[in-house]
């Protein structure tokens, strides 16, 4: 019997201490919902966010955005700029390694600004401007620029998609229009191929030989310290399961939870809402300028006479406390904030778009709409624009899709009958759309702007003035004419802005503010 009772004793003890051990490797394991599935890994190849939020994780950057919209260096130790301001000296930081254990070299850094400077609108306007890259040795090159350039530190410190990350030289020289197959970084965590599953999670471990800066974190710049030894991307399609999750403790932390379902979390005490993106979102409408009917410009603008924010934000977000009606394209409350609309997007004027159709010749084809049904906060966005256009004339094909189905298809410069399509919705943190380079929407280059494809010189002579402008007041007045070209040809509609706080288990701390959710920093206790 006390045989029995000292196994019985054993036992028991030996539990305990495996429960122990189990929840000090559970605290150092971060499980993060993001708004979407992340099925693409080349943050180059494509702007979707969640490949984006897996850059972050993985490479790192020459320059990066602090918390007050500053650009400071991040690989970079120390540059240069000539008398002239054609010459930008950049010289690495010490210790800088990839993965797999060689050092990053100036070769790599210059093969990646390459390779981002293909598919990222800011980066194609960048390429505009430059003459040269020089390896001066390993650890400094410098980009040699045909005229000064006001935008040089702006781009490679460029927030959001497409980020330039920088890769190996081997990797960054693959054709930006196809997907790399490497997963190689330096940044502050390393993927796991071997443990991550699409479709159920990706895992990622602290990288032990990552040296961070010395300063203190700030947005996205200064010193990226992991604090956890491993980051999990849960796949959770489902709001209502990635609420429950959270309240039951099963995952850390959700990116982006609906807003309706906000109370819910408010009311949990061992749940914390995280206002991590302050500048918030702006919705986006986007019109395929290739095929028909928005090859007519009368046929776009018809559209946008067609639109109310309003509409938009109560469909979508709901609470008031949470959006804001604005006409400004580069967002109210900033620089170059402007309210001319020229009528449009505030206030519909259905009489006006049915007048344009007619003008146009619209035979009442019906316009191909893509619907992403597994992102919360644009679900309902294209059900409002199918009953706005059909009030402004049209005749509208809504078809529903995934999002990552979506974001493939936008790709396609078919027919809308053949697999292309018409028109759809996004949305893009503010701090993407500051200005006119930076705001990938008003990129107007034919084959080389976002999808959608606008093609229009006169656009594009703007963005060259604002880009090459150092006065402030002058490089207001050029984005504000910039807006309102952007209104003249129907080139796209802004929809209102939006704020959404993350949600976070309440011994999760360290959440930075950042126009992107980092996992550096974070602390789970």
């Amino acid at each position: 019997m006390k045989m029995m009772r000292r196994t019985l004793a054993a036992l028991a003890a030996g539990a305990v201490l495996a429960s122990a051990g189990s929840a000090l490797a559970q605290s150092k394991v971060l499980r993060f919902v993001q708004n979407g599935n992340l099925t693409i890994l080349d943050p180059i190849w494509t702007t979707a966010y969640v490949t984006r939020n897996h850059g972050y994780l993985i490479y790192d950057t020459l320059f990066a955005m602090d918390e007050s919209n500053a650009i400071k260096p991040q690989m970079v130790d120390k540059y240069e700029v000539s008398p002239d301001k054609t010459v930008w000296t950049f010289t690495l930081r010490d210790g800088l390694e990839w993965h797999d254990g060689k050092p990053v070299t100036s070769e790599d850094c210059i093969a990646s600004i390459q390779r981002w400077g293909k598919r990222d609108t800011m980066g194609i306007k960048f390429m505009d401007f430059i003459k040269e890259y020089k390896a001066v040795d390993a650890k400094t090159f410098q980009i040699i620029l045909k005229e000064p350039y006001g935008l040089v530190l702006d781009s490679l410190g460029k927030p959001s998609s497409n980020v330039p990350f920088m890769m190996p030289k081997a990797v960054a020289e693959t054709d930006a229009f196809k997907q790399i197959d490497s997963q190689v970084g330096s940044g502050p965590f390393i993927y796991q191929k071997d443990q991550s599953k699409p479709g159920e999670k990706h895992v990622y471990l602290k990288n032990p030989k990552y040296k961070p800066r010395a300063d203190a974190p700030s947005g996205l710049a200064g010193g990226k310290v992991a604090k956890v030894d491993q980051v999990e991307i849960i796949e959770m399609p489902d709001v209502q399961q990635q609420v429950n999750a959270l309240i039951a403790g099963e995952i850390d932390l959700v990116e982006q939870p609906p807003h309706d379902l906000l109370p819910v979390l408010k009311a949990e005490k061992n749940v914390a809402l995280e206002n991590w993106n302050p500048l918030g979102q702006v919705f986006v409408i986007r019109f395929n300028w290739l095929v028909k009917p928005f090859d007519n410009p009368k046929v776009r603008l018809a559209a946008l006479h067609a639109m109310r924010q309003e509409d938009y934000l109560k469909a979508t977000i709901g609470d008031p406390e949470y959006y804001k009606v604005c006409p400004a394209a580069f967002i109210c409350g900033t620089p170059n904030a402007s309210d001319n609309t020229l009528g449009m997007l505030i206030k519909p004027d259905f009489e006006k778009s049915k007048a344009l159709l007619k003008e146009a010749g619209y035979d009442g084809t019906p316009v191909v709409l893509m619907q992403s049904t597994t992102l919360p906060v644009l679900t309902n966005m294209a059900p409002v624009t199918k009953a706005l256009l059909e009030q402004g004339g049209f005749k509208v094909d809504m078809q529903s899709m995934d999002w990552q189905t979506l974001v493939t298809r936008r790709t396609k410069k078919d027919p809308a009958n053949q697999g292309g399509w018409n028109v759809f919705h996004t949305f893009s943190v503010s701090a993407d759309a500051l200005n006119p380079i930076s705001n990938a929407y008003f990129a107007a280059n034919g084959d080389k702007a976002w999808f959608g494809w606008p093609n229009d010189p006169e656009m594009e002579k703007l963005r060259d003035s604002y880009a090459r402008e150092t006065d402030p007041a002058k490089a207001k007045a050029l984005a504000a004419s910039i807006q309102v070209r952007a209104m003249e040809t129907g080139q796209f509609g802004w929809l209102g802005q939006w704020y959404g706080p993350g949600a976070r288990r309440a011994n999760v701390t360290g959440w930075l503010k950042a126009p992107v959710p980092v996992m550096w920093n974070i602390e789970k206790k």
